[in-house]
């Protein structure tokens, strides 16, 4: 699943191509939206808000003024191409295509896609926490609503958007390892979970660029590991390999909620993060 640096810079990709730009036609391939036309709208902005993606539209009348909310969820992108590009994905899995006398945005699986009022963004992306990558990044606000619930697992609570907004699988089990907690571990029993939150803030803030995503960074919180032949994880997706710190091999699980809903794998280091009793 995209995390928030990827929707980061997919918000930045569409702005450079999109803002400020008339749309000449939209294509809303969904049930609900098929018949929307904003042909003549123009595009005023697009900007993330955790995992989602918020373009903003404005009419001929002052008072005209759309939002085009997507969420990626697990397969979904955003791509652009110069206009009659030839897309690099299959036509049927494209969700939207806005045009425009430059570009073509598209977007392919799109989980969510639905038009909403500007003035009503709140319906759509309200209940989200502090977004780690946003201009409301409130790290006070984040720990508080991370401790209202003290016995849920450290690796459900920064999956939870509620909590705070843009964590995904990998930067929950990278920052888990930085502060030695297993992610099944209760919130409670976190040492330092404001140190954890900013572990995994300047994790995402480092991979806003250009090149394959790392979380190995050094002092001056810069990626060290995009040289070939070095992993670009402490611990994810490096089950059976030996753990960068003590060796010990990093082993996979998984995690789900209470309800045994969404279920997701987790990996950690058995040494440097034991597991909690009764795991």
């Amino acid at each position: 699943m995209p995390e928030g640096d990827s929707v980061f810079r997919a918000a930045a990709q569409l702005h450079a191509a999109l803002a400020g730009k008339e749309l000449l036609a939209t294509d809303f391939r969904v049930p609900r939206f098929a018949t929307l036309k904003l042909g003549g709208w123009t595009v005023e902005e697009v900007v993330p808000r955790g995992k989602h993606l918020l373009m903003r539209v404005a009419g001929p009348r002052p008072q005209d003024r759309l939002t085009i909310h997507s969420h990626l969820k697990m397969e979904g992108t955003w791509q652009v191409y110069p206009p009659g590009g030839r897309w690099r994905k299959p036509g049927f899995t494209a969700r939207c295509v806005l045009r425009t006398a430059t570009a073509d945005a598209v977007g392919f699986s799109l989980g969510v896609l639905e038009v909403v009022p500007t003035a009503e963004e709140d319906s759509v992306v309200g209940h989200l926490g502090p977004d780690l990558l946003g201009p409301d990044w409130d790290l006070a606000e984040a720990e508080k609503r991370l401790l209202a619930a003290p016995d849920v697992p450290i690796g459900v609570a920064l999956l939870d958007q509620r909590n705070l907004a843009g964590i995904g699988n990998i930067y929950r089990c990278e920052a888990c390892f930085l502060s030695k907690v297993h992610p099944a571990a209760p919130v409670s029993a976190v040492p330092d979970l404001a140190a954890m939150i900013m572990d995994a803030k300047v994790m995402l803030g480092a991979n806003l660029g250009p090149g394959r995503r790392v979380t190995i960074l050094n002092a001056r919180g810069m990626p060290v590991g995009r040289s070939e032949g070095r992993p670009p994880y402490w611990v994810y997706g490096r089950e059976r390999q030996p753990c960068l710190k003590c060796r010990t091999p990093i082993r996979r699980g998984v995690l789900a909620k209470a309800t045994g809903t969404e279920e997701r794998d987790i990996y950690f280091c058995p040494t440097c993060q034991p597991p909690p009793e009764g795991t």
